[in-house]
């Protein structure tokens, strides 16, 4: 195995799938309106509560896990407000506390959480999206961010978009699928420090090859 190829994630797909582009498509033609349920709607309340108490610039942490990234997040951006966002309990109970104040985890379902934002005019100043589950059997793709139909929320959302991976493969597809959204992207190595997750720290320990992809409005 060369270096590019360093990577834990096994795949019977070797590159960017072939219904990538038909199914963005297909979903950026129609809206998402999977009702929503109601563990959801009360976090919205929280977020829209928070949000008013805050007057400063939005940052998502979206799939956020035990929260670690959020809170690194927010004390690299001590005016932003921060929100996590994990659908796990388990996860977000394991959170270990920071000093920093300007951060906030909630639990729920991402893509339920973006529409009702949207449909409330949030606008996020960045969106970071860690190490999502990469669903690496071909037969996935509609599991992926950028395979699932709120995918075109994310635009609607705002803000700069930033996705790390260590499967090459979903970090191009995201790109190739935000190019179809009109978003300007860009995909680098990515060479890490300070780990924001507990799965970058692992990865990065483990010699793998990381990956991000940069998008955003032009």
């Amino acid at each position: 195995m060369n270096r590019e190829d360093k990577t834990s994630v096994y795949s019977n797909q070797s590159s960017i799938h072939d219904d990538l582009a038909r199914l963005v498509q297909k979903h950026m033609a129609s809206t998402w309106q999977e009702p929503t349920p109601i563990h959801d709607r009360e976090a919205m309340k929280e977020i829209i509560a928070l949000l008013k108490a805050h007057n400063g610039q939005l940052i998502l942490d979206s799939f956020c896990g035990t929260g670690m990234s959020t809170a690194k997040l927010a004390s690299q951006h001590p005016k932003a407000l921060v929100i996590g966002i994990d659908k796990s309990a388990d996860r977000l109970r394991r959170h270990v506390q920071t000093q920093s104040c300007n951060y906030h985890l909630i639990r729920g379902n991402c893509e339920h959480i973006w529409a009702q934002m949207v449909s409330a005019n949030v606008v996020c100043a960045q969106h970071y999206l860690l190490y999502p589950n990469p669903w690496p059997k071909k037969a996935h793709l509609k599991r992926r961010i950028h395979g699932h139909p709120s995918f075109p929320l994310l635009k609607q959302l705002g803000g700069a978009i930033e996705v790390r991976s260590n499967w090459k493969i979903y970090i191009d597809e995201f790109a190739a699928a935000s190019q179809f959204l009109g978003l300007d992207t860009r995909v680098e190595s990515l060479s890490v420090t300070d780990p924001l997750t507990l799965f970058e720290r692992k990865y990065a320990a483990n010699s793998e090859n990381l990956w991000v992809c940069r998008a955003a409005l032009a």
